[in-house]
């Protein structure tokens, strides 16, 4: 170990043994607070399908939570968005839920429904006619360009189910790699609107296997639409690498799913949850303010992304600082406003748990013993929360250790290192002897084939 490395061992053994306590609060950070979210500026990270449902999704969150000003600020942008397309099925239960409240502009447009609804069976009817006159002549890119223009025409209708049948029925017509994708990507932009992200990682897997189409911002898109997939089938540490690995070139050219500070955010969060600490050393550590850079994966992409999101970075920084009471602090005041989030409401929970049983592990992995009572304090819980937390813990054999109730103290159960040495020693020794005797084996095999050899020959 190098003297670089040695300063920086002993920094982070000094914040174990602080654990909270010991931070420098003149240290330079961002502060959050428990402000409740900026709807505007948050809706104007996404466009197409996805920026209304999550409209939505807010509005329905806040009508649980009994926040009737942030929910109709959500139907309000809602109901805008919706008007500037064609989905009036959309729009009629976005007026239901407004239900007035926000006065005679925002009220049932039964007439703009109408016509709509006109226009799109005109259109219907060009394109069926359009696509049978392509099949009469047997032309497979016009056939391709039919079903496409018909998959175009059900999603902005808000058929999903249609629109992903026409573009997977493009697959038979496509004559080029680029066309495959192409078929990859709608398929996936429907699948996740839809929900439905088996789809989504069979397309991706899909789509990877045509490299020879796919640019920079593709394969970024792939691995954002991948790394939705891990994290709905609940695969934290999957998701986490599809999100460290997105490339930069990205930026907001994928708005329609996700937008850059997600990527931060999910990334983030899974990567805490499920990565020990070797793996966020090599992942993340180029992040933070104390960098070995000569032994560090330089994830520039990942940092780009981070840069949009200086609180997650700053929960990372602190994670792997050890100074996990600041950081649970930050998480916690995150917390309300990453519940509105679409894609990680249903996750948060696990996530914030895995986290925290993490730090706790953590916490107590240096020592020989612990003061539950300090403990409690680094983590601002009373001690017979803390008690229950370590309990389980060391039930699921995640801590190796023992609870003094009495005296409020755990006892590391360290393992007996003469006996381990003593086993390895055993174990090596015998792995020799099998090595030498299946060595003699092969040579006495070899000597045998070679005297067959000359008894036949003479």
């Amino acid at each position: 170990m190098d003297a670089d490395d040695e300063t920086t061992a002993a920094m982070i053994d000094d914040e174990i043994y602080a654990n909270g306590g010991g931070e420098d609060e003149n240290r330079n950070r961002p502060i959050i607070s428990g402000e409740p979210l900026d709807v505007e500026a948050y809706a104007s990270l996404y466009g197409g399908r996805t920026k209304i449902s999550r409209l939505l999704f807010i509005a329905e969150q806040s009508r649980g939570c009994r926040n009737e000003a942030m929910e109709l600020e959500a139907l309000r942008m809602a109901y805008d968005e919706v008007k500037k397309g064609e989905n009036t099925q959309w729009f009629r239960d976005v007026a239901q839920k407004i239900d007035g409240r926000l006065g005679p502009e925002y009220q049932m447009d039964l007439a703009w429904c109408e016509s709509v609804d006109r226009r799109a069976e005109q259109k219907r009817e060009k394109l069926e006619n359009e696509l049978n006159a392509y099949r009469t002549n047997l032309i497979k890119e016009s056939i391709r360009m039919g079903y496409n223009d018909f998959g175009d025409f059900h999603y902005s209708h808000g058929q999903l189910g249609d629109a992903f049948k026409n573009y997977v029925r493009t697959r038979d017509y496509c004559t080029t790699s680029k066309h495959i994708v192409h078929m990859c990507m709608c398929s996936i932009l429907v699948s996740i609107e839809m929900g439905q992200f088996t789809h989504v990682a069979s397309y991706v897997s899909k789509a990877e296997q045509t490299q020879e189409a796919l640019d920079p911002i593709t394969v970024a898109k792939l691995r954002c639409a991948a790394g939705l997939a891990n994290l709905e089938a609940k695969k934290y540490k999957l998701a986490a690498r599809k999100f460290l690995d997105t490339g930069h070139e990205l930026g907001n050219n994928y708005n329609e799913v996700i937008a850059p500070q997600d990527i931060a955010t999910y990334g983030g969060l899974c990567a805490l949850a499920s990565f020990d600490r070797a793996e966020l050393k090599a992942c993340i550590l180029v992040l933070l303010s104390f960098v070995f850079w000569n032994k560090v994966i330089d994830n520039l992409n990942f940092r780009n992304f981070l840069e949009l999101v200086p609180e997650i970075r700053e929960v990372i920084n602190d994670f792997y600082s050890s100074r996990y009471a600041s950081c649970l602090d930050y998480l916690g005041n995150l917390k309300a406003n990453l519940l509105l989030d679409i894609h990680l409401h249903d996750h948060l929970e696990t996530l914030y748990d895995q986290i925290r049983n993490k730090a706790l592990i953590q916490y107590t992995h240096p020592f020989v013993s612990v003061d539950l009572n300090m403990m409690a304090n680094a983590f601002k819980t009373d001690v017979a929360g803390l008690e229950k937390e370590l309990e389980a813990l060391i039930t699921d054999n995640q801590v190796q250790a023992r609870i003094d109730s009495h005296n409020k103290i755990l006892y590391a159960r360290h393992a007996d290192q003469r006996n381990a040495t003593f086993q390895r020693a055993l174990q090596t020794g015998n792995e020799f002897d099998r090595d030498v005797k299946s060595m003699l084996l092969r040579v006495n095999l070899f000597k045998h084939e070679s005297n067959q050899k000359q008894s036949k020959k003479s």
